[in-house]
């Protein structure tokens, strides 16, 4: 062991510049901003309570949620907030179940709570346009109808508009919801599940509240994000020609008109965990194409790599973008080194080595979030029950990486839709071209 720990320091030159990039993008920043969070989470804010609340307008996007549309509505009505404060407008874009029946059915439960419905044009995009000039609220909360917010969501929303006048908009925490990843029997599926959780957790309370600290938030969530009525309306509304209507909102908001997009992490917003490996390959694959689509809208007369330190949207850009391809390479490449007659146990060491710091990444954000969630009891021991997912998050993170890769090249290769190939089709395509390659190669090995 000796002989290959001594085989590792003399060829640590080599192994460095394949070490050097996840370090610098990643290892080392992680470890600045954790400091920065421990500080966030240990500052207390004096929240003021207005003398008046105001009325909150709550938009529901449609389309064939007949499954979830009641549930969602039902915890809005058990909020915390004020019932005669709220307006639900339910906005159905060409939906073929019985969302209907199930909005009428919440309707007639409960009979003190505002809610209206609207048919619209298909898609989200058009429906949250429609809603948007129907709305009465001072503030706008754009929900997606496969969620439940939690009781005190609400009111520690419009308390943080109340109380950050400069904040023209804001999202709010993610979490997947708790009572479905226990009910999972198929323990693959729990694993994926308990994964995407804790990578909610740390990508919102950790991610969210370092971007929103210095107005560099690059996407209020779609599923659950708040607006002032007099900010949203200045806007071009949500864009209907990209996947990625949330983003582009953002950056109208923010490098557009100059406002300030907020984050307020105690409100919590559940949605349903991922259903399996086919539903988080379209999902990826539609978030990369958005994201993707919106920085070629608002900056691709800005970007340069020069900037890459003082401008975070570039540096955010390459980091998503630029260096999938040097880190999917990174790990290709270590074992393509053994037919070079490197040491497999060298290799071994060092995959273990990065490994090792992407655990350590995730421990410092497991530390940040379970803070965060002092408030909150509950998720907080739920969370902190999850912590063996420190162990298998960075394969989740390289499974997630290796998605975005090919989310890349279909955004290239492929016009813009909503219409990603599905997991098993590209498996399809990919096995047919093997078989096709490898017969070719038969066939010219059998005419020489």
């Amino acid at each position: 062991m000796t002989f290959y720990f001594h085989q590792l320091i003399y060829q640590i030159g080599f192994w460095f510049t394949w070490l050097l990039i996840p370090i610098i993008v990643e290892v080392l920043p992680a470890i600045r901003y954790f400091f920065k969070l421990l500080r966030i989470a240990h500052t207390k804010k004096i929240v003021n309570q207005p003398l008046k609340m105001p009325i909150v307008s709550i938009i529901l996007p449609v389309y064939n949620s007949a499954e979830t549309l009641y549930s969602c509505i039902e915890s809005i009505y058990h909020s915390t907030y004020s019932k005669d404060l709220i307006q639900v407008i339910v906005v159905n874009n060409h939906s073929t179940d019985n969302s209907f029946d199930e909005y009428k059915r919440a309707q007639w439960q409960f009979k003190n709570l505002r809610i209206q419905w609207m048919d619209t044009d298909q898609g989200k995009a058009q429906a949250l346009n429609a809603a948007i000039y129907s709305s009465i609220g001072r503030y706008i909360v754009n929900l997606d109808t496969d969620g439940m917010l939690q009781a005190e969501a609400l009111t520690n929303l419009v308390l943080y508009f109340e109380n950050n006048p400069g904040i023209d908009a804001a999202t709010g925490t993610i979490l997947t919801q708790k009572n479905l990843i226990d009910a999972t029997k198929k323990w693959r599926l729990w694993a994926l599940q308990a994964n995407e959780y804790f990578e909610y957790a740390q990508s919102f309370l950790a991610g969210r509240s370092i971007e929103s600290n210095k107005n560099q938030l690059f996407t209020m969530s779609g599923a659950f994000s708040a607006f002032r009525r007099d900010a949203l309306v200045t806007t071009f509304l949500y864009n209907v020609n990209t996947v990625g209507e949330d983003t582009d909102m953002t950056f109208q908001l923010r490098d557009r008109l100059g406002k300030k997009v907020g984050f307020c992490f105690n409100a919590i917003f559940y949605v349903e965990p991922i259903s399996g490996l086919a539903e988080l390959y379209l999902q990826r694959q539609r978030w990369q194409r958005g994201e993707i689509e919106v920085a070629q809208n608002f900056m691709q007369n800005k970007l340069e790599v020069r900037h890459f330190f003082k401008n975070f949207m570039i540096s955010r850009l390459m980091i998503d973008h630029t260096f999938i391809f040097p880190r999917l390479i990174w790990m290709i490449g270590l074992f393509v080194l053994l037919f070079f007659g490197y040491s497999p146990v060298v290799i071994g060491l060092s995959i273990l080595f990065m490994y090792l710091l992407y655990m350590a990444y995730s421990l410092m954000n497991f530390i940040n979030v379970t803070l965060l969630l002092k408030e909150f009891k509950v998720e907080r021991n739920y969370f902190k029950s999850k912590w063996w997912v420190i162990l298998t998050l960075p394969l989740y993170n390289m499974l997630c990486s290796l998605i975005r890769f090919i989310g890349i090249i279909n955004t290239i290769t492929q016009s813009a839709s909503w219409q990603t190939r599905k997991f098993n089709d590209e498996m399809g395509a990919i096995k047919k071209v093997i078989i096709k390659d490898y017969r070719n190669t038969k066939e010219d090995r059998g005419n020489e």
